[in-house]
């Protein structure tokens, strides 16, 4: 199992990236990877994650800053000489090569012998689950067997860190689901440190130990899956984490842990997730199934909305109603009773707890750059 405690295996200190000399692709970077953990780099496309990957990988030179493996700097030190494993999304395979042959290169490039090579190909083939298969040419085989390939090649060499870089992005989706599973066992069963990117919220969220999300060249906040969900810290985490409604108004009053916010429909009970104090501005974040659906009297926050539209999504419904400044704010509820229960164009009341509701610093529409908090 991998040993996910709280040694230091990568360490970014104000590291940034430009390409041209005037816009920032990666923004005074202070980052740590502990060995061991399933580490995600996650973000929209321009976000800056690929470019960290292939700065620590040795592809990329960073404009400033410093980047150390095992606590030494890795400035001037070449890719082959890093003993990193990379993975990318085309896979990268030769395709004159068989699947042995492909494996036996970033062996023959460090130097190991051929006998022992040949045990380290075959535990690499065991590992993905492809033995029998070395003398398959990339064209023999399937998408997902081919990515196999570039995973054991990846780990033929026996490294402690492996970068992969949007790999099951080519792959459909119920292959990508099982590639997933896949990796993270392998990931476990071997105990190596895995810093991975994608865009894609629901991968990182399966997979990962702990996920940085990147906006604009900077993280906004570091933290595992679910505290990413439950407590994001920035406007642009919860917009970019799962669905989320938001709503922005201005505080008019803090008491024992809670704010009120004015909104169009009125005052809005929220937990604070930073200080706040009356007049600021203020953005509230409440997820779609944290709404429901019930009689005046029961949530801390209540409001009354015609429903605008029905998505029928099969196990759920999602409503959209015009509330708190919010023409799109969306209500989902489980589909236990059928379609018909709700019908658009009736008026609902619909409320939510103080918990479930996350003032956050007002970045405007869109999210802010922020600054990542490191860590």
């Amino acid at each position: 199992m991998a040993d996910t405690g709280t040694e230091t295996h990568i360490e970014f200190r104000g590291v940034s990236k430009t390409y041209d000399g005037r816009t920032m692709v990666v923004q005074n970077l202070d980052l740590r990877v502990r060995r061991g953990e399933f580490f995600t780099l996650l973000g929209p496309s321009g976000s800056g994650k690929t470019t960290c990957l292939m700065m620590l990988a040795g592809f990329e030179v960073p404009t400033a800053g410093e980047i150390s493996i095992n606590g030494r700097s890795v400035q001037n030190l070449p890719p082959r000489k890093r003993g990193i494993g990379v993975v990318f999304q085309n896979y990268a395979l030769f395709p004159h090569m068989t699947v042995g042959r492909n494996l036996a290169f970033p062996l023959e490039v460090r130097g190991v012998p051929a006998e022992q090579g040949a045990g380290r190909i075959r535990q690499a083939l065991e590992i993905v689950r492809l033995e029998g298969l070395e003398d398959r040419r990339p064209d023999e085989l399937s998408g997902g067997q081919q990515q196999r390939v570039a995973i054991a090649r990846a780990l033929v060499f026996q490294p402690t860190l492996v970068l992969m870089d949007e790999p099951l992005g080519a792959l459909d989706r119920r292959l990508r689901e099982e590639m997933q599973f896949e990796i993270r066992r392998i990931q476990q069963d071997l105990g190596v440190t895995v810093v991975y990117v994608t865009h894609d919220q629901q991968e990182a969220m399966a997979m990962s130990s702990r996920v940085a999300v990147f906006h604009r060249g900077q993280v906004q906040q570091v933290a595992g899956p679910e505290i990413l969900y439950e407590e994001p810290e920035r406007e642009f985490v919860a917009s970019f984490i799962g669905d989320n409604n938001i709503l922005r108004g201005r505080i008019s009053a803090v008491s024992r842990g809670v704010c009120e916010v004015e909104t169009p429909d009125g005052i809005v009970r929220a937990f604070p997730v930073r200080e706040c104090r009356p007049g600021q501005s203020a953005s509230l974040a409440i997820r779609p199934e944290r709404v429901g659906l019930a009689k005046p009297g029961v949530f801390s926050n209540e409001f009354e909305a015609r429903i605008d539209d029905i998505l029928f999504i099969g196990d759920h419904l999602r409503l959209r109603l015009n509330l708190c400044g919010n023409p799109n704010f969306i209500v989902k509820i489980p589909n236990i009773v059928g379609h018909g229960a709700v019908l658009e164009g009736d008026r609902v009341s619909v409320g939510w707890a103080v918990t479930d509701c996350r003032a956050l610093p007002d970045d405007g529409p869109g999210g802010g750059s922020g600054e990542g908090p490191g860590e």
